[in-house]
């Protein structure tokens, strides 16, 4: 099974570090949250990827061309042209980059990667957040439903302190950001059968996450995955420094690999 990740979107929300880099190549403990996502896929057993490139697209690429030199001792013989790698240190992955126009929406850009997927499911997700779903009981309860496509959902926390108080102004309970309003939110971490390239229209400006997966809901044909655990999507610089912290500290819940 191949896994494809939306890369494309400009990251105006975490401009201060987009304005030279696209969003999934911000930082997570020295590597790209990219990384992270396939790592956390890895450890599921998916080590096949498609990556949906749009806004600086080139950057992701040049990473991945110059990934021996990213992540190995190397010695460059300057007077011979020739550079040596040592301790070698990769991915047993397959990466196919595509170039989905720098302005597409999402459900464009999953539209023009139909020719490298093929007649088989597939995982997608997005580039920018880090879970420890367990993509595997995802992936199958998937096949058990018979959906088309499943979605990962998420609760999350309300943003503030919730108080009680009465008609006179006192506090009766008080409870640092609560669960939310028992509403649940996509949070990505998708499998999908290849009928679902057949609800999303032509053109660039097709955002999947409107008409595409309200169809899908209202056919009958999506199943939601309810994930109870850790899920942070890296939107703003706080997010990113958060992120950062918990890696720091050897606390980061999204790392199932060794």
């Amino acid at each position: 099974m191949k896994a494809v990740i939306l890369a494309g979107g400009f990251g105006t929300r975490l401009s201060e570090s987009t304005h030279l880099i696209p969003k999934p190549m911000v930082e997570i403990g020295g590597k790209p949250i990219i990384w992270h996502i396939m790592k956390s896929y890895e450890a599921h057993g998916i080590n096949e990827f498609v990556v949906c490139c749009g806004y600086k697209g080139y950057v992701i690429k040049e990473w991945f061309a110059d990934y021996y030199l990213h992540n190995s001792d190397v010695t460059f013989d300057l007077a011979n042209n020739q550079m040596e790698v040592h301790n070698t240190k990769t991915e047993n992955w397959k990466v196919t980059l595509v170039d989905t126009g720098l302005h597409a929406m999402t459900g464009a850009r999953i539209r023009k990667i139909r020719s490298y997927i093929g007649d088989e499911p597939f995982c997608l997700t997005y580039g920018d957040g880090v879970s420890d779903v367990d993509i595997s009981d995802v992936i199958a309860k998937h096949k058990q439903n018979g959906k088309i496509i499943t979605v990962t959902s998420y609760r999350p926390q309300g943003k503030f302190g919730s108080l009680e108080i009465d008609k006179d102004g006192n506090v009766s309970s008080f409870q640092e950001k609560p669960k939310g309003d028992d509403t649940w939110i996509n949070a990505g971490y998708f499998v999908c059968n290849p009928e679902v390239f057949d609800f999303i229209d032509e053109g660039d400006d097709v955002i999947f996450e409107r008409k595409p997966l309200e169809s899908l809901a209202k056919a009958g044909e999506m199943f939601a995955y309810r994930h109870n655990g850790f899920w942070k999507p890296m939107d703003i610089l706080r997010d990113n420094i958060e992120l950062n912290k918990m890696w720091d500290q050897g606390m980061a819940p999204w790392k199932k690999w060794d």
